[in-house]
């Protein structure tokens, strides 16, 4: 059982004019319980017209913290927050989540933020040094695109690897990397159609969800980070995701690095696919 602790205060915030109110709110998640792998999560979201976006710690899944960076599995260790896929045996609850560390600011301004997370393991060992970069901006009177860039590094002094259940044979659970838990109901959609079997494990330079009043639209913001898959869900919950390590496990040497770049279109209002591609910058 994970105890639910109040939400800790803002740690940052970011805003699209002077004189706005904020549109997310940052929280390092030290005071988090160590069974959700205390990490960095925005929330709440909000459109321009004040609609929240994500969903905190739901009851069916407690380890959804708003949206931010997460995976399964770090050598062994769970950075994803709640049981741990094990082959033969299913979802369990093991002894085994690790705790993204806010290390140090390099950047706090009204429309954007800068900090170093260690992501530590079970024993408190730093496996991954990150730089964390998130921007706000100004799209139309409807809409804000929020920036995304994080880059993982190395530091355990030997190989790592970064797993997914998928990867550990739970079918179609190749989440890990960028993950926004959405407020439901929400429909998703994608350059070519709404059939989450065409969605889910693709490819595309954008995709995204839409509930009855806004629309979130995501995409890579450089080559690398659209070859990887997405994750999308809409069934039980609404969530949407990058996949570090969908069909195989990343391994990273020492001193080696990961890198990637989104773009999240936060927007008022159900957008058409012509309309989320335009604002993506992917049309």
């Amino acid at each position: 059982m994970i105890a639910v602790q109040a939400i800790p205060s803002v740690d940052a915030s970011l805003t699209i004019g002077r004189d706005s109110p904020p549109v997310a709110e940052y929280h390092v998640g030290t005071s988090l319980p160590s069974g959700l792998s205390p990490r960095p999560y925005l929330h709440p979201v909000r459109t321009l017209g004040g609609t929240v976006v994500t969903e905190l710690m739901p009851a069916s899944h407690r380890h959804h913290l708003g949206a931010g960076i997460a995976v399964p599995e770090v050598d062994g260790a769970n950075f994803w927050g709640g049981r741990t896929f094990v082959p033969g045996h299913g979802p369990v609850w093991l002894d085994n989540h690790g705790t993204q560390l806010h290390v140090d600011w390099l950047e706090v301004e009204p429309g954007s933020f800068a900090h170093l997370i260690d992501w530590l393991g079970m024993d408190g060992t730093a496996l991954l040094s990150e730089r964390r970069r998130l921007a706000a901006r100004p799209l139309t009177s409807a809409a804000w695109a929020l920036d995304v860039a994080f880059s993982l590094i190395n530091v355990a002094g030997r190989a790592v690897t970064l797993r997914s259940p998928a990867v550990l044979g739970r079918e179609g659970a190749g989440y890990g990397g960028l993950f926004w838990r959405a407020t439901a109901p929400a429909r998703a959609f994608g350059p070519g159609g709404d059939r989450i079997a065409d969605l889910h494990g693709a490819t595309a330079p954008w995709l995204a969800l839409a509930g009855p009043s806004w629309t979130l639209v995501f995409a890579g913001a450089d080559a690398v980070t659209r070859a990887d898959p997405w994750f999308v869900r809409v069934r039980d919950y609404a969530g949407v995701g990058s996949a570090l390590a969908w069909r195989a496990p990343l391994r990273l040497e020492p001193g080696e690095r990961v890198e990637r770049r989104f773009t999240v279109v936060v927007a008022d209002g159900e957008l058409s696919a012509d309309e989320a591609a335009a604002l993506s910058g992917a049309a």
